[in-house]
């Protein structure tokens, strides 16, 4: 991990019992062992609704709620959730107004607020969790929970250099949802027309066609397999994939997969969910629920191209379109999707638009491997930078 190198050079291992694994070595001396309620004051939310609209956040355990007239509290604080999501600290500095699930901090102690935001992410709040049902936290629960800290100026010293953490991994994530918005929208001209490509030799490509579904798929149900592919789970974020590459946990019965269709790589798949996220793509070889419809295509295209296409907006709206009343519980047919009109440009331009789209795709997933290792790499130190 980038960093790592230059932090080896600024960090000491620790041997005693309250000194962390990994300390800036102008430190030395034992972390003192206190409990949250010694070093900070937790407040409680408050309902929101009588106030009128404005510029101070209003906050609920998923994030921004909207903006109101008047603030809870004003300055740094670190917060967590009272109930249903109680494992996610917040950090602000500013004005700010919480709701009732949220609890904030205030009046530190001998104690900086980033320096509690992350010893919050540190914490195991689920081991503390004091309720059956939906998670649920309270105050005295919190003021119990054992932490041991440092002097102020090892604390600046600490806060700073994850703080720097921070921002790079701030960085990357705007970075990758910067590309996101620009894929998004390029894939909106180009599948309008607005954007054309040229060919190698700088001639224009052929008018685009466009041909019912039926004429560029059919619909197929291959059974002949003896139950030794992997089941793949059709999903609208991976498409369709090993259910033993994700956390897919449905049991199946050897007699139901049986009557499971094969997937070849190449293949589509429209789901159950297909009115939401548009239609799967599949990668891989393997078997999937005959529930679904299995879509190969009957003349020469580039998968790629109906891959992106199949997800576009304007493709959703279409599979929409006349379909209210029926939707709940119902598979789009192979009957509806064929009466679709699809684009269907010259081999050629299909093959270059793909190949300009999954150049984005690669960055994107680029930033997101940068984004996981840098966030792993954030989890090591603070199992290591804390005691």
């Amino acid at each position: 991990m980038q960093g790592t190198k230059h932090l080896n050079t600024v960090l000491t291992m620790g041997k005693n019992t309250n000194v962390p694994k990994l300390r800036f070595p102008e430190f030395e001396g034992e972390w003192v062992e206190k409990t949250l309620g010694e070093v900070l004051t937790i407040g409680s939310g408050r309902d929101y609704k009588h106030l009128s609209s404005g510029n101070v956040p209003v906050f609920g355990t998923g994030g921004l709620m909207c903006k109101v007239d008047d603030f809870l509290y004003e300055g740094e604080t670190v917060c967590i959730g009272r109930k249903g999501t109680i494992d996610k600290p917040m950090y602000f500095d500013g004005k700010i107004w919480t709701v009732d699930t949220l609890f904030y901090t205030h009046s530190f102690i001998q104690s900086l607020p980033k320096l509690i935001y992350y010893i919050f992410q540190k914490i195991n709040w689920k081991e503390h969790n004091e309720a059956s049902g939906v998670p649920s936290l309270s105050k005295s629960t919190i003021e119990k929970i054992d932490i041991t800290i440092p002097s102020l100026p090892e604390q600046i010293k600490i806060a700073s250099f994850l703080t720097a953490a921070d921002d790079k991994l701030t960085q990357l994530k705007k970075k990758k949802s910067l590309l996101e918005e620009y894929k998004k929208g390029v894939m909106q001209k180009i599948f309008s027309q607005e954007l054309r490509f040229k060919g190698d030799d700088g001639e224009d490509f052929p008018e685009w066609e466009e041909k019912n579904g039926n004429l560029i798929f059919e619909s197929v149900s291959d059974k002949k397999h003896n139950s030794d592919l992997p089941i793949l789970a059709i999903t609208q974020e991976y498409g369709a994939i090993p259910r033993d590459l994700i956390d897919y946990n449905i049991s199946v019965t050897d007699k139901s997969v049986e009557s499971y269709k094969v997937v070849q790589k190449g293949d589509f798949i429209i789901s159950l969910r297909s009115f939401q996220g548009g239609i799967e793509y599949s990668n891989y070889k393997g078997i999937c629920s005959p529930a679904y419809i299995i879509l190969r295509p009957i003349v020469k295209i580039d998968d790629r191209f109906y891959k992106f296409f199949f997800k576009t907006e304007s493709y959703i709206k279409s599979l929409n379109k006349n379909l209210e009343g029926i939707r709940d519980g119902k598979m789009i047919s192979f009957k509806y999707f064929s009466e679709i009109y699809l684009p269907f440009p010259s081999l050629p331009e299909q093959t270059k638009i793909a190949n300009f789209l999954s150049a984005i795709d690669e960055k994107i997933n680029h930033c997101s491997k940068q984004i996981e290792r840098m966030e792993e790499w954030k989890k090591g130190l603070l199992q290591r930078m804390f005691v």
